[in-house]
């Protein structure tokens, strides 16, 4: 590739230039920049702007790259940066990065850029393009959705280090002969954010709802039915809700939070997966706290996460319980659910025993 100016969808992306040094400055030395970016120097300043400007960027593109900054196309004011490194040439692939400066998010500016960088790409000969992003990185994420980007796994410790840590990277994929658009996504969000039959209401799980989530996971019942069976570590129940929202826009899993839709308190969890896409079938689970139960709380939830996974596209619903729990069996029944079976020695007990599951199952087709 070689440097030279492209325009389209709202945003012009051309070579740096010495006039970009104070947005650049500002938007580099921005707390969420920094965060998701830790290999920009520490502090970024006016001489690291120049330097990236004489230096980084021609190294960028003589290495087969690009480097571009986001302009507005009205004023030609920096409002990100955007490019290619290469990584392998005989692959023709390449992995794409960018920022946008606190001034100009939530504008799309972001999503246009790397679409319209994504196109120039395969349109000069690339054949697969990478975005990486940290795993509580949402906005990049759904920015690469929008731009047809697909959610291809995870990346262990492919992260820069910072304090000793490497993070994970999740890996988004896009090829010269994927279809235009969108990424269609196997989850959608919730209409307006959740659901409410007026009594209860469903979000989705959120960093502030470790407390909660810790106390009902650590209940003995609630351990019985884990998989497997054993009380989680505070710390893991942080991270599966600092996660939340990337499982989410992957695909794998809607974590809900259940709030007493009165006092907007938590009162429970409850978990869509996908556990087959191919064939329509998802998975129902869901738990209270004590002092929720009783009040026909589980049945609600249920019935309105069936309503929504139906409404999105899901064909079949099902849920296990233990044999010795008829309270949640009757949570399903009253859901719509049906007793199918018994699953002997399905789930790991404890000290290396088999545990029975009963399964129901609840079709799109099945009146409510």
């Amino acid at each position: 590739m070689t440097p030279e100016t492209i325009e389209g969808y709202g945003v012009r992306l051309r070579p740096c230039h010495p006039a970009d040094v104070p947005e650049m400055v500002a938007g580099c030395a921005d707390p969420q920049s920094r965060r998701f970016m830790p290999l920009l120097p520490d502090p970024y300043d006016a001489d690291a702007a120049r330097w990236w400007i004489a230096e980084g960027a021609p190294a960028a593109w003589a290495a087969g790259g690009s480097a571009y900054t986001i302009a507005d196309p009205a004023t030609d004011r920096l409002l990100g940066s955007i490019g290619l490194t290469r990584v392998s040439a005989e692959r023709a692939t390449y992995e794409i990065g960018y920022w946008v400066g606190p001034s100009a998010r939530g504008r799309g500016v972001a999503t246009a850029a790397t679409r319209l960088l994504t196109e120039q790409a395969f349109t000069a000969g690339a054949g697969r393009l990478e975005l990486l992003t940290h795993p509580e990185n949402v906005p990049s994420q759904r920015i690469a959705l929008a731009c047809g980007y697909r959610h291809e796994g995870v990346r262990r410790a492919a992260g820069a280090p910072r304090e000793g840590v490497r993070p994970d990277l999740v890996a988004w994929v896009r090829l010269a002969g994927d279809p235009p658009g969108p990424t269609a996504r196997l989850l959608p969000d919730l209409p307006g954010g959740r659901l409410t039959d007026g009594v209860v209401a469903l979000r989705r799980v959120e960093p502030a709802d470790v407390d909660a989530l810790h106390r009902l996971h650590t209940l003995r019942e609630v351990v019985a039915n884990r998989v497997p069976p054993v009380p989680p570590e505070r710390a893991a129940v942080a991270r599966r809700c600092r996660l939340a929202a990337t499982r989410w826009l992957a695909g794998e899993a809607a974590d809900l939070a259940i709030l007493d839709a009165t006092t907007g308190v938590v009162v429970g969890g409850c978990a869509l997966f996908h556990d087959e896409p191919a064939t329509g079938q998802a998975m129902v689970g869901y738990s209270l706290l004590p002092e929720a139960r009783g009040r026909g709380l589980a049945t609600r939830t249920v019935r309105l996460v069936a309503g929504w996974a139906f409404g999105i596209g899901v064909l079949r619903l099902w849920a296990g319980t233990r044999p010795d729990n008829p309270a949640s069996q009757h949570v399903l029944e009253r859901a719509g659910f049906r007793r199918e079976g018994l699953l002997r020695g399905r789930l790991p007990g404890p000290d290396g025993s088999r545990v029975d599951s009963v399964v129901f199952g609840r079709l799109a087709t099945d009146e409510n």
